[in-house]
């Protein structure tokens, strides 16, 4: 049938076709490759309904699926790095922090917050992969360990969300230092016996593995995340074997003792919840 529009009071005919966009409007899975209503999925916590394939999301989304009714304070948000280095490979370093900036509406790859997970006051730390890879730079690091020692000064619990592909690259070794740093945070609130619970979340690699995503008092991980420190290809070509099936994914660490749980999303707040009524369990107000 043919579409028409008016054009000086008369209706002409219009050679041009009726468009239906639908484009975003279903996401492919990776893994079984069943098309998924979006929307269906957002409801299913961005997890394949036939699969169960967890799906990357975001450090907004992270935190408002673990603090309650969704809400939290942000702090330390406005750190934002420089170029101390004058650090340029394909683009300049200036230029991928400012279009980063631009894309994901924050000043680097974490998200500090403050509030409430099943009445219990805490301290969430998110990391931003669409950022540069969630790489940990200079703010990165001085963000977490801020987040860290709000921990300890206020005795709350502090879970740190880790989606990153390690170190960054573009600041050197003052990214190195970041490593050191936040473990040494994390090391004044084990004294303080303040807990500490990390989350790994697809990706965890590099720098970010090999300090604070390993060093909680409770190591859980979503299903399927890849978890390591160099990539199974760089393995590959540096021991010249085949790797084993699954290798560095959380199931394999879990049966090889790096992981505590791998936990599926929809059970991770109420399991990091039990965790922390085990780990401090909460004071009841003794009668006169």
């Amino acid at each position: 049938m043919a579409w028409f529009k008016r054009q000086s009071g008369e209706l002409e005919a219009s050679g041009e076709k009726k468009k239906i966009r639908t484009e975003g409007l279903w996401v492919k899975c990776e893994n079984c490759r069943q098309i998924i209503w979006k929307k269906d999925l957002e409801e299913n916590l961005n997890v394949c309904p036939k699969c169960g394939k967890h799906f990357r999301i975001d450090a907004r989304t992270r935190l408002a699926q673990l603090f309650d009714q969704g809400e939290y304070e942000t702090f330390s948000e406005k750190l934002s790095s420089t170029d101390p280095l004058k650090f340029a490979d394909l683009k300049p370093y200036s230029e991928r922090l400012e279009r980063a900036q631009q894309d994901t509406g924050l000043s680097d790859a974490v998200i500090n917050g403050r509030g409430k997970l099943n009445g219990r006051p805490v301290i969430a730390s998110a990391m931003e992969y669409s950022f540069i890879g969630g790489s940990m730079g200079s703010v990165v690091g001085e963000a977490i360990t801020r987040a860290v020692e709000e921990a300890a000064a206020s005795t709350s619990p502090l879970i740190i969300v880790s989606a990153s592909g390690g170190a960054r690259m573009m600041e050197g070794v003052l990214s190195l230092m970041q490593l050191a740093k936040i473990s040494a945070a994390l090391a004044r609130l084990d004294e303080a016996r303040v807990p500490y619970i990390s989350v790994l979340t697809d990706p965890t690699t590099g720098g970010v593995t090999a300090s604070f995503a390993m060093l909680g008092d409770l190591n859980i991980a979503e299903p399927g995340a890849l978890i390591g420190f160099a990539g199974p290809r760089v393995i590959e070509q540096t021991i010249r074997q085949k790797l084993p099936p699954g290798f560095q994914r959380s199931e394999f660490l879990l049966e090889h003792g790096m992981l505590d749980a791998v936990v599926h999303r929809k059970e991770l707040k109420p399991y990091i919840s039990r965790a922390l009524d085990f780990m401090a369990p909460k004071r009841v107000p003794q009668s006169a």
